[in-house]
Formats: structure tokens, sequence, C-alpha cells
């Protein structure tokens, strides 16, 4: 009788853990995605795709002297149940675009950005 409990608790357990990993994966793509845009690279959204979970969706947003980068992937539960618990992970990073950069002055004289 307790044995079917077990191995749900089991595969929520399971569950939870994959849950994290891919949350830590999207955090790890956002920053990746955020860096690569930074520094005016074209393809920051597929590096960001290549380093995220299998299903996210990435949105780079350009703004005036900073880029946002938003990743979000669903999770499915393992087993029949993948259907109805499945939730979505995301992460959001910013970072300040570097071809805007001005008034900065070499050896830290002065504030960053100006």
């Amino acid at each position: 009788m307790a044995l079917p409990a077990l191995v749900l608790l089991a595969a929520m357990l399971i569950w939870g853990v994959l849950a994290a990993a891919a949350q830590i994966r999207c955090v790890d793509a956002a920053r990746v995605g955020a860096r690569a845009a930074a520094r005016g690279e074209a393809d920051a959204a597929e590096l960001a795709r290549a380093a995220a979970p299998a299903g996210a969706r990435v949105r780079v947003t350009p703004a005036a002297d900073t880029v946002r980068v938003e990743v979000d992937a669903p999770c499915a539960a393992p087993g029949r149940l993948g259907g109805l618990l499945a939730v979505r992970v995301g992460a959001a990073a910013v970072a300040a675009r570097e071809d805007v950069l001005v008034g900065v002055v070499e050896g830290g004289g002065s504030p960053w950005p100006a």
C-alpha cells in the first residue's frame, strides 16, 4: 500500500530537481545572451537559445543604453502527469550596451557610465 505513494513521492522529487536545473539553465542562458547583445553580436538570441533548455523562448529587448534578455521554458512533470503538471521557468538579465558608453575615462577617473 505504501509503495505507490513512495513511487509518486520519488517522481515528484525528481521533477523538482529537473525544474530547478531548468531554472538554472534559463539564468545562464539569459546572462549569455545579455553579454553577447551588450557587445553588439548579431547572434545573441541564438547563443542564448543554445544555452537554454529545450523548447525555450528567448526575447532580446534593446533600450537606449541597456539590453534585456528574457528566457522562459516549459518544464513538464515526468510520466503521464507531464501534461497536467507542467510549469514554466524563466529568467531575465540586463547588461549595459558597450556601443553607447560615452564619457568613460580610462584609468577609472570618472563614474561608469557617465
